[in-house]
Order: C-alpha cells, then structure tokens, then sequence
C-alpha cells in the first residue's frame, strides 16, 4: 500500500498535488527534516543540517517560479543538546536564509529524544506558474546538473566512510539563476527529490501523459534521491532558448526522454515509508 499518497488523498483538495500550493500570488509549502529518515547525527554536522533543512524547502518553492519570502521553524529538539549545539544549528539555518534572501518570522520548539525540523516556506510567484501538469506531447524532457552524486555519498556514509564537505547528498546545488530565467520557456516542472524515475512518473501522473526515453541513463542517475535538481519539459521551438539560457547561468542541462502515449513502468517504492 502507497501510505503516502493515501495520507495525502485523506485531506484532497485543489490545492494539494504540486510541490507547493498556489493562492493568488502567494506559494506555501512544507517539508520535514527527520533524523533517523533523512539524516543520522554524524553524518552531517549540526551546521551542514540546518542549512540543508532549509535549501530543499526553498527548493519546492523556487519550481513552481517563485521566491521564498518567509518561514516558519518546528524545531524538535533533543534534552541533551546544548547552548552550542542549538547555535550551530541555527547558523546552518540562518547562513541559507540569508542566501536566499528568506526572513524566519515564528514557529514552534519543543523537547524531544530525536532530532527534527518542519519547515514552512511562504514565497511569491515572479510570473506564471509552473506546475507539474502541464507537459505536451511533443516536449522534451531534461533534468538539470548531474545525477548519483546524493545516492553514492549516502552509499558511503551506510559503509560508515566520509564524504567531503561539497557532497550533493550534504549540500544541495539549487538552479534558482537558471530556472527563473527560463520559467517563461518550461511548461511542466518539479525538482527531483525522491530519485528521477520516481518523480518523472509523479509528473507525468499530473500530467496524464507518457514518455519515451531517447537517451540511457544509469541506475544511480534513475534512483538517486535528494538531489534537488530540477526535471522539466518544454517545447522543441524553444531549445536553443533553453540552451543560451543554461550556457550564461552556467548550468548543464541533459535532454533525455520526450512526451509521448508510452506509459512509464513504474515499481519504485515509496521514500517516505
């Protein structure tokens, strides 16, 4: 049984269905960070956590071409951490609020045994909307950066190894530069969080709509999850526009599939239970 999708079905509405909510000009969005789920202490510091907690929030919201304004913090907090070890953690927090140009304005903090952070990020749109449902048949598929790279520093860190500092699965690219200015050109769009497969199947879902891959691509790049690239469709008329764009904002863009009839097979199983 799908859980997260029958939870999600429990509370339907025309709001829910896209990496963030749309109401008016106004985005929200939420996402926990769960230790034990997403993370384990050790394996990132209590700085590298923080940030991270907040660049894959901003990440939701920067794909549906919108700017986090605003968050809100639900901090579970071990009895056992310290002054300085709250500190750490708030820096972490504040280092990629001040990246993005975000302002926390309240939230909740309560003791606990684990670890966790709820964040809810406010932002408004810069224009059109982009939503998930909106391929045609005819788009090209693409998915920014590189993929793997957040599947194979997990790897490591199960092996109990280490893993740089710049590590995708420690530190996120977003490609906010890239995707603001080329929002105008992509009909269909949301960034790959629970592995590329996965989330083209969730887009092509909204979609109703299949697609044929034109290019093979490996295990690694089809699984890895957490790398908060951002998959899109858009026309053939507008690739070398895609292109000069990608080029100033330096950003490698990978066409690999196009929207077609063809069903996507579809046996991944679910990364939030």
């Amino acid at each position: 049984m799908d859980k997260e999708n029958f939870t999600i079905a429990c509370f339907s509405n025309e709001y829910i269905g896209d990496d963030a909510a749309i109401a008016g000009k106004m985005v929200f969005n939420k996402d926990i960070f769960a230790q034990n789920s997403h993370f384990k202490l050790g394996w990132l510091s209590l700085e590298e956590i923080g940030y991270k907690a907040m660049i894959v929030n901003f990440s939701d919201t920067i794909v549906m071409n919108a700017k986090p304004k605003f968050a809100l913090l639900g901090l579970s907090l071990p009895k056992s951490f310290t002054p300085r070890q709250i500190d750490e953690l708030s820096r972490g927090i504040n280092r990629a609020c001040e990246e993005f140009g975000v302002k926390i304005i309240g939230g909740d903090t309560i003791s606990s045994s684990i670890l966790n952070i709820s964040v809810s990020v406010i932002g408004e749109l810069k224009g059109r909307a982009v939503l998930r449902k909106n391929a045609k048949f005819g788009d090209l598929v693409a998915f920014t950066g590189k993929l793997g790279g957040s599947q194979k520093g997990l790897n490591s860190l199960l092996r109990l190894a280490q893993i740089s500092k710049n590590s995708r699965f420690k530190k996120p690219i977003l490609r906010d530069k890239f995707f603001y200015k080329a929002a105008h050109l992509i009909n269909s769009a949301m960034d790959i969080s629970d592995g590329l497969k996965t989330d083209l199947g969730k887009l092509l879902k909204a979609s109703k709509k299949g697609a044929k891959f034109t290019k093979k691509l490996s295990k690694f790049e089809l699984s890895s999850g957490e790398e908060y690239e951002v998959l899109f469709t858009f026309s053939p008329k507008n690739l070398s526009a895609i292109k000069r764009i990608a080029a100033k904002t330096r950003t490698k863009i990978n066409i690999f599939a196009k929207i077609s009839h063809k069903r996507l097979r579809q046996n991944a199983r679910s990364h939030h239970f």
